[in-house]
């Protein structure tokens, strides 16, 4: 007894191997030693919400740059962050900091509230925000 195409495709894996055959054509696949270019759209960074008071900003930020452990040495006087010379950028810079060393270890971009994640760069002028894959 021979089964027709249309019989054998009704078989529930059959149908889901294909379904995730279908699904997973249309992802990108990371392959070792490949360039951190193809996930130019994957990138994200962890900045200050333009809706939280500026106190709650500055102590979200003396948290990541102290207990935290982020790297704040960029917006100190004389370096290339101090300016744009606003809590709100230099808080987005200490949040970004603690987020990209820590997002591995299983750290969120929350701060409280105060903070959100984009997929746009902040980055201004000599201002670089580090991104780690």
């Amino acid at each position: 007894m021979s089964l027709s195409l249309a019989t054998s495709f009704r078989t529930p894996s059959l149908i889901a191997s294909l379904l995730l055959l279908l699904l997973a054509s249309h992802f990108p696949h990371r392959s070792e030693g490949k360039e951190d270019d193809e996930w130019e759209n994957f990138k994200e960074w962890c900045i200050a919400d333009e809706q939280t008071p500026a106190d709650e900003l500055q102590r979200a930020m003396e948290w990541a740059c102290g207990k935290g452990g982020g790297d704040c040495s960029k917006i100190q006087k004389g370096q290339p962050c101090y300016f744009p010379d606003s809590i709100k950028d230099r808080a987005s810079f200490a949040f970004n900091s603690y987020y990209q060393m820590f997002k591995r270890k299983g750290a969120t971009c929350y701060f409280n509230s105060a903070a959100m994640v984009t997929d746009l760069d902040p980055s201004q002028g000599s201002c670089k925000f580090e991104y780690l894959p």
